[in-house]
């Protein structure tokens, strides 16, 4: 009988760390469900970094709207008007712990965003190493590490195939002038297309400033006496190139250089050449090669 006793109180202890286990289990399942922090892309490049590192649509709650489409897995999120000028008040009203666009755009958004009560996070794309950082920096936040980290390194495969295929080549200047409406300016060795350049295997013609663009003079820019110059338009592109097309006929300057000379002006258009940083850096990559050393 005593014997029996022991057995059952031992089968009863054995029940109930059995089902402390189970409640432990539970509260950890639980805990490991809990949702992560909602977030409103605010350009179709953040959408498209989130979209790529399988965030879900339940998380990103807003995207901007774009003539070029949006990601499939967020074709019923809501949109929230243009990049540059969201629409503030839909941004409110999706309640997003966090609003992420870029630095480019941080002076104009960020009082706006602080406004309406949202955490604002402005992303550096001035570059493929700073592409290649934020996307990390958006792994780790929103529980993506492993997608990130495939996506980051990725570009590393181009970067030195193309390190590997011009070390031995001789390096032509470049000159990059970015066109908008009514003017243009001068890329510099720290702006996206800056960095695209030296890791296509050319040599950035502008080079020394801190800042990403300049404003100059053609007297200026011949000094530099660049092999190839690249134009690129930021916002209405039909009539920034009608624009750079004049302005290479009716300045005299122009036909001093001796790209100009040898045909060697290429027009760079979008959505693969962009002012920041996108996830088409492999073909922008391949495109600039074969301007540099196949067109030579």
């Amino acid at each position: 009988m005593k014997k029996l006793y022991v057995l059952l109180v031992v089968a009863f202890t054995l029940l109930l760390a059995a089902c402390g286990s189970d409640q432990i289990k539970e509260k950890t399942t639980e805990a490991s469900a809990t949702p992560t922090k909602t977030v409103v892309a605010g350009t179709m490049v953040v959408a498209d970094i989130l979209d790529q590192l399988e965030v879900d649509s339940k998380t990103v709650v807003g995207i901007p709207t774009s003539s070029l489409g949006k990601p499939e897995r967020y074709k019923d999120v809501k949109e929230i008007g243009n990049a540059m000028s969201p629409d503030m008040e839909i941004v409110k009203s999706l309640k997003p712990d966090v609003f992420v666009s870029v630095t480019t755009l941080e002076y104009d958004l960020k009082p706006a965003v602080k406004n309406v009560n949202i955490e604002g996070e402005f992303i550096d794309l001035q570059g493929v190493e700073e592409l290649q950082k934020s996307i990390l920096q958006l792994g780790k936040e929103f529980g993506k590490e492993e997608q990130a980290e495939k996506l980051a390194t990725k570009f590393d495969k181009k970067l030195n195939e193309l390190k590997e295929k011009t070390k031995d080549q001789d390096k032509p200047k470049v000159l990059a002038v970015l066109g908008v409406p009514g003017s243009y300016l001068v890329a510099t060795e720290n702006s996206y297309i800056g960095s695209l350049i030296e890791a296509a295997g050319g040599e950035n013609a502008i080079k020394g400033p801190s800042e990403e663009y300049l404003a100059s003079n053609t007297e200026y820019l011949q000094q530099s006496k660049p092999d190839i110059i690249l134009r690129m338009a930021h916002g209405m592109p039909e009539e920034v190139m009608e624009m750079f097309d004049k302005e290479f006929k009716t300045n005299t300057v122009w036909k001093h250089f001796d790209a100009v000379k040898n045909g060697r002006v290429y027009d760079l258009e979008e959505p693969l050449f962009q002012t920041t940083a996108n996830l088409q850096v492999d073909d922008a990559l391949d495109e600039l090669y074969r301007i540099f050393y196949a067109e030579k």
